[in-house]
């Protein structure tokens, strides 16, 4: 049994953590492995929220909430599919040239909602199997050898060279009918783990001089005295990191200046919580304790606020701090997720909210963001009506990540995880052999 969080609130997070893993179990298709979007019904498969899934069956194992044998024959269900699905040119295939399509229909996992061929979205699904690759090691049974085996096939597939379009950097994504998009992955996003899986490709990698290209353009602030890299929204400060350990590992931007990612995202923490607390555009709510500014889904237009305030809701939104936008949103499973980098701001938040907000959880997770400055017959004002997979997912991980590093303690042995980043430039900590629990967790 993996370790328990040794204080009075390790009830309330055990209970919330094992909320969002539910997610999964009920709002996805055991014969193909895919996993819905949100839970609204009728929504396609978003393949992001399959990585999050493959990567939170062995929490789910390792906390005795689902079977070790349940947990292979699901993830092996899920790879069996992407492995066999169909790759191609044509307007309905599931994917194309190793990647696969944001969103699927989730009965035949054909492409849906004219969805691009998401460079990000299948990073993140095939980092989650590589995940249950590295998990389901058991050389004598045979479901979990073909989990390995589709692992390494489903990866080693995957076109990463293709994707940089002539160019220095990734693509974010293609669609048949148009060719590549125009945006690509540079400056400081959640794009790391992309360029992580890209670099160690036994079989299209690209050259080290793309992630040079993509750390070009990063943006550094102040806080205080403190300088650190900004991005708005607080996602980008956690989507990698919930599966790479970055204590005290550093690559080339980050030596530089002694720093690195996993101290940039606590004082990231402080800057969400300052900003909420001085509120600049006055908005319902907000203090030191209830805060998170992230890409999450907002209120449709309305003019019924509280307050008398008449800002422009943005309905979905990468909302962030503290140069925004903001229109009174919050993601409420922000503060819950950082709890590996500041395990009291994350405590404090949210028992905040659930104290302040009693009825804010749906079927015992946090929905996908609420706006109280809305003015509606609920306290907490609009309120999505539906979990976000993504979402459930990292706060899985995230949890279990401070209860346990388990996450972490499995990738750090992943060959690809390891190499990727070497060829990254990152250096020091675990990567030389320095043992996690000798490395500073939380910024002084």
């Amino acid at each position: 049994m993996l370790q328990r969080i040794e204080d009075i609130d390790a009830a309330l997070v055990d209970r919330l953590q094992h909320s969002a893993f539910k997610y999964f179990l009920k709002y996805s298709n055991p014969e193909n492995g895919l996993v819905a979007d949100t839970s609204i019904g009728g929504v396609p498969c978003s393949i992001a929220a399959v990585g999050f899934a493959l990567s939170s069956y062995p929490v789910g194992v390792e906390r005795c909430w689902i079977s070790r044998e349940e947990a292979a024959e699901r993830t092996v269900n899920t790879l069996r599919f992407f492995a066999e699905a169909r790759q191609g040119e044509e307007r309905h295939a599931t994917g194309y040239r190793g990647f696969f399509y944001h969103f699927l229909h989730m009965d035949t996992g054909h492409r849906a909602w004219n969805s691009e061929l998401s460079t990000i979205d299948t990073a993140l699904l095939v980092v989650g199997i590589l995940t249950s690759a590295q998990y389901f090691n058991r050389e004598d049974d045979e479901t979990e050898t073909e989990i390995r085996e589709l692992a390494t096939f489903i990866y080693e597939r995957v076109d990463w060279r293709w994707a940089l379009n002539k160019g220095d950097t990734i693509s974010m994504g293609w669609k048949p009918s148009s060719g590549f998009l125009r945006w690509r992955y540079h400056g400081f996003d959640e794009a790391i783990i992309l360029y992580t899986l890209a670099l160690a490709s036994p079989t299209h990698p690209i050259p080290q001089s793309s992630y040079d290209a993509f750390t070009s353009s990063y943006s550094w602030m102040l806080h205080g005295e403190q300088s650190y890299l900004y991005a708005g929204p607080l996602f980008i400060h956690l989507f990698s990191h919930a599966w790479i350990d970055f204590r005290s590992i550093q690559d080339k931007p980050m030596a530089e200046r002694n720093w690195d990612y996993f101290r940039n995202t606590q004082v990231m923490i402080n800057v969400q919580r300052d900003y909420a607390e001085r509120n600049p555009g006055q908005f319902v709510g907000y203090n030191r304790n209830i805060w998170g500014f992230s890409a999450c889904d907002g209120p449709p237009p309305t003019r019924r606020m509280r307050g008398g305030r008449q800002p422009k809701v943005l309905g979905y939104a990468a909302r962030g701090a503290p140069l925004g936008p903001d229109d009174g949103t919050i993601a409420p499973w922000a503060a819950l997720a950082c709890l590996p980098y500041d395990k009291q701001a994350a405590l404090d938040g949210t028992k905040a909210l659930l104290t302040t907000y009693p009825n804010l959880l749906l079927e015992g997770g946090f929905p996908g963001g609420f706006n109280p400055t809305v003015k509606t017959k609920r306290p907490e004002g609009w309120v999505d009506d539906r979990t976000v997979g993504i979402d459930q997912g990292l706060v899985v991980m995230t949890i279990e990540n401070e209860r346990s590093d388990f996450i972490w303690k499995l990738m750090r042995q992943s060959p690809v995880i390891r190499l990727g980043l070497e060829r990254a430039g990152f250096t020091g900590g675990w990567l030389e052999g320095i043992e996690p629990e000798e490395l500073v967790r939380k910024v002084g």
